[in-house]
């Protein structure tokens, strides 16, 4: 089992999950995000599929075989997993541990069920979940097609999943409409910030608090 980190920071970081349907901005939004907050970095996952070409273990996944993949299961070592075509993907607690110790914040693109397994797991006193709707059904169909990637059967596939996805909106602290993009970025900067100044994100604040009853206690003595 890992092990959380102490606190090394002014703050606690934050385990800050973005969830939404296919097309409706979540990739973006993702890369604003990291390219404009540095304190943000991406949660890294492990695999059981085989590196692709140009990608580096520990910078884009961390590769692992299935008998790896099953220890850290076993030694609850994953904040959650899937299996997605054959292959499993998770996430190892114990960077996450480090880095949200040291004030670091953590970006997880994960559905709507790995956000509820990162709600039952041990570090989910840092975790904050927004969900992004499209402005209609037409608007996320449009967005597909205009990628022009999919084929109309991946197209219709995807309209399906989106349904089931957007059914669980209800699960999330925070849900915004992506109708613009600025907009919606902005909101996200305003909740980060207000969830960056709760009180259980600052650990110093207990020993601030003491001080200043030892001074009023010498002011009155």
């Amino acid at each position: 089992m890992f092990m959380g980190a102490m606190p090394s920071a002014t703050r606690q970081g934050l385990m800050f999950v973005l969830s939404s349907p296919s097309g409706a901005g979540k990739s973006t939004l993702t890369r604003m995000l990291l390219e404009r907050d540095p304190s943000f970095v991406l949660s890294v996952s492990a695999t059981t599929r085989a590196p692709r070409e140009g990608e580096v273990d520990g910078k884009h996944y961390f590769f692992v075989d299935h008998a790896e993949f099953d220890r850290m299961l076993e030694g609850d070592e994953m904040l959650e997993h899937a299996e997605v075509f054959g292959n499993r993907y998770g996430t190892p607690g114990k960077p996450v541990a480090e880095a949200i110790g040291q004030g670091r914040d953590v970006l997880f693109d994960v559905d709507w069920q790995g956000a509820s397994q990162l709600r039952a797991s041990q570090l989910s006193q840092a975790l904050v979940t927004v969900f992004i709707l499209p402005p209609s059904m037409r608007e996320l169909e449009r967005r597909l097609r205009t990628r022009a990637q999919d084929s109309d059967e991946v197209i219709a596939r995807r309209m399906e999943k989106s349904r089931i996805e957007v059914s669980h909106w209800e699960d999330y602290d925070y849900v915004l409409i992506n109708d613009d993009l600025a907009t919606c970025y902005s909101q996200i900067e305003t909740l980060i910030a207000a969830e960056r100044l709760r009180r259980i994100r600052q650990p110093g604040l207990a020993q601030h608090v003491d001080t200043l009853n030892k001074e009023f206690d010498a002011l009155i003595g």
